[in-house]
């Protein structure tokens, strides 16, 4: 396994503005780490833009990202046991996933529940719903007082998640719930944003190599 952290080096290096981060960051990747090693799951929203972030982010993680992520021997005879034909299948393609659930893609759920009830508690019903002591949710907001973001942030604290929050420079709502949140350097959305992407990928390059690195 080569060192996880070699990638928050070279993400300083790319935007030195984010050194500044960077022990935020580092924490944030040790609190996801401990707490796939112990089998829970990321939960993960935002808005708009925060939105597509979050799905792009379970898409890393989900998937095979940087590195080939084959399937282990034990599981692929399992598969075989089943169903030969299939199981050779499954063990040629099949990756190894970090489980990640980005809430702005239930789009059923979502507005049942914004038509039936509170729609800016639509993310602390699923929070609600899906978490559970020991999972990690992420609220990113670049004003960092995203009311749905911040209510299900709420909802993971009393569930018993650990909490991160990615947001903008500007002192927020969100930190207050957080175990840990990521200010980057900016105030302005779109350049916020900017920057919440070469983090997460950061972050979702380092749980790769943690997990799946030879």
């Amino acid at each position: 396994m080569n060192n996880p952290y070699n990638h928050i080096n070279s993400l300083v290096h790319s935007y030195p503005s984010l050194e500044r981060c960077k022990n935020d960051i580092i924490q944030a990747y040790e609190l996801l780490r401990d707490s796939y090693s112990q089998h829970h799951k990321l939960l993960v929203c935002g808005n708009g833009g925060s939105a597509a972030d979050s799905e792009h982010m379970v898409g890393e993680l989900m998937k095979g990202f940087m590195l080939p992520r084959k399937v282990s021997a034990d599981v692929a005879n399992v598969f075989k046991t089943i169903d030969n034909e299939m199981g050779e299948i499954l063990e040629e393609n099949l990756q190894g996933a970090l489980p990640s659930i980005a809430l702005s893609t239930h789009t059923a759920l979502s507005t049942a529940f914004m038509n039936d009830c509170h729609p800016t508690l639509v993310f602390a019903q699923q929070v609600y719903g899906y978490g559970q002591v020991g999972d990690c949710f992420l609220g990113i907001s670049t004003s960092g007082n995203s009311q749905n973001v911040l209510y299900a942030a709420v909802v993971a604290k009393a569930r018993g998640l650990f909490v991160i929050g990615l947001t903008g420079a500007k002192q927020n709502k969100l930190e207050k719930f957080c175990d840990v949140c990521i200010h980057v350097p900016e105030t302005e959305t779109y350049k916020i944003q900017e920057l919440h992407l070469p983090i997460y990928h950061c972050i979702c390059l380092m749980l790769e190599e943690y997990f799946f690195g030879k």
